[in-house]
């Protein structure tokens, strides 16, 4: 499936990385939950495809803390940016592109070290290494798409994505929920940032433009980054209060309550959430996802349930993500580009754990059977399957 390519130009890149942190949250001494989780070890080998979802976000296997996570793109050991500035030239000039080195090269290099090659190739020959990879890779749309979106910083990377997504006719919803649901307090801040800077735009001004309703306020919410820190303690009362604050504004009541949900489910850190979910287990006969799935529609339903499930277990909804941009005739080439160059530096070993569990068979088997050529082997060298 080809997709059409903005051409752009790259923004100068943020000083360092941001990556999600990793922490273990203690519980105040006001906690009073007696909640033990269990861990994760029951097969979905007997499970049917309908109950796969509720296999997935089942709290009672989980933890309220966070764990550690593992991407399957680390720093190269031997990085060398002049020595890989140098086979980049090489690889585009004359007739073609030896596009096995390219994606050899940036498949196997972390968002730093791309952004230092990026440097040192306009150092070295005062050319623009993005511009001349879009001319050199134009017959080749989702391998550049790919190309293009590694050599870009994360923050440049996520405004382009929300920028394709509200530029032109229609909304691309689920690029939004992804990106702003997903993204840590600091790598929205950066979001923002890069968006002014690249399109000379104010996002929440475009987005509040674009949508409508309280999906819009459930957006805006999200861009304010200002959700309290996962390291903050989490305080068992003020769970079950908003537990029962979420039952008495949605199940409990006829119509649906969706300011309230919005202050929780925006509010709150997601080891809060976690806890709080816990709670509403006690007091109602569905779960939160399914909550939501009842209550709710639309835009507003897609971000709410996208929360939900990120709290419950991240990695269990980037697998299904990813498994849906693959499902059923042609592939959402964009989706499945966005989840793997956006989780392959994060948590993508715990991903592919998932689907695997969830799917029966290895995420790079679905790959294999929906792209092909450099395409393919790009997308499974970011996954850690491919040398």
């Amino acid at each position: 499936q080809q997709q059409q390519q903005q051409q752009h130009h790259p923004i100068t890149p943020p000083s360092q990385s941001l990556q999600h942190p990793t922490t273990t949250t203690p519980m105040t001494s006001s906690s009073t939950s007696s909640t033990t989780p269990l861990s994760y070890k029951q097969s979905t080998a007997s499970i049917t495809s309908e109950g796969l979802e509720d296999f997935m976000f089942d709290l009672s296997r989980l933890s309220i803390e966070e764990k550690e996570t593992h991407g399957t793109v680390v720093p190269f050991e031997h990085f060398d940016p002049e020595e890989d500035a140098k086979k980049l030239r090489k690889a585009m000039k004359g007739l073609g592109c030896d596009k096995t080195t390219v994606w050899k090269i940036v498949a196997k290099r972390s968002t730093n070290q791309r952004q230092r090659i990026k440097l040192m190739f306009k150092t070295m020959y005062g050319k623009d290494l993005i511009k001349e990879l879009h001319g050199e890779l134009s017959l080749t749309t989702n391998f550049r798409s790919v190309v293009l979106a590694l050599f870009r910083s994360k923050a440049e990377r996520d405004a382009q994505w929300v920028r394709d997504a509200i530029a032109g006719a229609g909304t691309d919803e689920r690029c939004l929920i992804d990106i702003l649901v997903t993204r840590s307090n600091a790598e929205i801040i950066e979001l923002r940032s890069a968006y002014e800077k690249f399109f000379d735009r104010d996002l929440e001004n475009d987005i509040k433009k674009d949508t409508s309703g309280h999906f819009k306020r459930l957006l805006v919410s999200l861009l304010q980054a200002n959700r309290p820190s996962n390291s903050t303690p989490v305080d068992a009362e003020l769970a079950r209060k908003d537990a029962e604050k979420l039952y008495n504004a949605g199940v409990k009541r006829w119509g649906t309550d969706e300011s309230t949900f919005n202050v929780v489910m925006c509010s709150r850190s997601f080891p809060q959430l976690r806890a709080t979910f816990q709670e509403y287990n006690k007091m109602c006969k569905y779960d939160i996802v399914k909550s939501i799935k009842r209550e709710m529609s639309g835009g507003l339903k897609s971000g709410m349930l996208a929360i939900a499930k990120c709290v419950i277990n991240e990695q269990g909804y980037f697998a299904s993500r990813i498994q849906k941009s693959m499902k059923g005739l042609g592939t959402k080439d964009r989706e499945l580009i966005r989840n793997i160059v956006s989780r392959c530096e994060v948590d993508m070993v715990e991903i592919k754990q998932e689907f695997l569990k969830l799917y029966g068979k290895p995420m790079s088997s679905w790959i294999k059977g929906d792209t092909s050529g450099h395409y393919e082997s790009i997308l499974l060298c970011l996954i850690g399957d491919k040398d």
